[in-house]
């Protein structure tokens, strides 16, 4: 992994970072507002494992000749992340039955998309840095 990949990535490091001290450090807060303290700081980890891993699946692509092997990393990344999302949130709901913290699943899906604007920003970085792009 050469500067420029790891200097893409650390912005979402810092972020799982400072969202996991956020969430331990607020309980109280977050209890005040009807969120599961656990379910965040679990949906945390999942998001930031997936988006890393999708992350580095595309980032992989763009070394890469083929210009169908970015697309395909795209759409491979985009699955997976929804799947294991999907997954993730159906074990939740079917665990707790009716206890279901809904702004636990809010802030998740919230977290979804800024993992989600950190990973096509650092990627859309990378590309504009492709000599041949």
């Amino acid at each position: 992994m050469n500067q420029t990949s790891r200097a893409s990535l650390r912005p979402m490091i810092v972020l799982f970072v400072v969202l996991n001290a956020f969430f331990i450090a607020g309980k109280n807060m977050l209890a005040r507002w009807g969120v599961d303290q656990s379910v965040v700081i679990v949906g945390n980890l999942i998001l930031f494992t997936v988006s890393l891993a999708s992350f580095l699946l595309t980032r992989r692509s763009l070394a890469s000749a083929n210009p169908n092997a970015f697309v395909r990393a795209i759409y491979g990344s985009f699955i997976i992340k929804f799947f294991v999302c999907a997954i993730a949130a159906f074990v939740y709901i079917m665990a707790v039955k009716k206890q279901v913290s809904k702004p636990a699943l809010i802030t998740c899906m919230g977290l979804y998309i800024v993992y989600t604007a950190i990973e096509v920003s650092a990627l859309t970085k990378l590309l504009k840095q492709r000599k041949n792009a």
